[in-house]
């Protein structure tokens, strides 16, 4: 069915405006306004967020791969939200439909499903699977009903109704901090006022736009990058792979074939030398009490999936 217009514009200006904003920072950048309080607010909801994503819309909410307690759910899918991705209930659908079809005809976002030979071809599929199927302006009917579970819970009902809300929360937060930093501290020999001002601008675009297109081009890399290149160590059906670069930006999402093998498991990074921040915040949550039975898959499961040399 035909998405409606409006979610086809804001999908439009989601995509394009962040990517706009870095050039903004880059010549504000240029002419010395930039401090390390506005890279502090990039790093900081850069975590914040892309965990949001990682931690929440992926492994709680798509995998339910452990469990927490309600006010845990919200903070969590909150920030996910402020990663202006969608609301969950469409990314959670959007996620599954992929695990369904991985690289088959009705993979949303496969780099090899239908893809032309030579390199116009490659282009156009790696182009489609890191950012042209949002633009594709259809809406899969079944999709939805792949997240009976989230329709039922009032947190991923909240949460989806007022996405919108939640993604110019996660605008002012950083906005508002970098007003109040900068009147408080000064910026550049300014007056408090005119700090406070020059403060929220950069908040803004550090803190919140930039910050959403490299969250979102970091994201955008698991669909395309891995299921391109790396290693592919379990048997998986299909060309998920092991990139380690993206195991880091992405907080363990880059260990793409574990997950794909291992698709309920909250640990993507399943030996010790692959790093995955998101599962030592997720260990971190179930030793306070604020997370429960993680799905880890046991060392006989994850030998019988390892692939065979030829």
């Amino acid at each position: 069915m035909a998405t409606p217009l409006f979610v086809r514009i804001w999908t439009i200006v989601a995509v394009i405006l962040p990517p706009l904003a870095i050039l903004g920072a880059i010549a504000l950048t240029w002419g010395g306004w930039c401090n390390g309080t506005d890279l502090a607010l990039l790093v900081v909801m850069y975590v914040l967020t892309g965990m949001g994503i990682t931690i929440g819309y992926h492994r709680l909410f798509t995998h339910l791969s452990f469990e927490t307690p309600a006010p845990v759910r919200w903070t969590i899918g909150a920030l996910g939200s402020m990663a202006a991705q969608g609301p969950v209930t469409w990314w959670v659908a959007t996620h599954r439909r992929h695990h369904m079809h991985s690289d088959e005809e009705h993979d949303p976002h496969s780099p090899h499903a239908g893809a032309e030979p030579g390199l116009r071809g490659w282009l156009q599929a790696f182009a489609h699977a890191h950012v042209g199927w949002l633009m594709r302006g259809r809406q899969d009917a079944e999709s939805f009903r792949l997240v009976p579970d989230l329709m039922r819970d009032p947190v991923s009902r909240h949460l989806s109704a007022n996405f919108m809300l939640i993604v110019l929360a996660g605008l002012a937060i950083p906005t508002v901090v970098g007003g109040v930093l900068g009147f408080a501290w000064g910026r550049l020999g300014m007056d408090g006022w005119q700090a406070a001002g020059v403060g929220a601008l950069m908040g803004l675009l550090w803190g919140g736009l930039v910050r959403i297109a490299l969250v979102h081009h970091i994201t955008w890399s698991i669909n395309s990058v891995c299921h391109l290149w790396g290693s592919r160590p379990y048997e998986s059906g299909d060309h998920s792979r092991n990139n380690p670069i993206f195991g880091v930006l992405a907080f363990g999402e880059g260990w793409h074939n574990n997950h794909h093998a291992f698709p309920a498991s909250p640990r993507h990074g399943l030996h010790w030398w692959q790093f995955d921040s998101s599962w030592l915040v997720i260990r971190s949550m179930v030793a306070l009490g604020l997370a429960r039975k993680p799905r880890l898959p046991s060392p006989a499961r994850m030998e019988s999936k390892r692939r065979r040399a030829a």
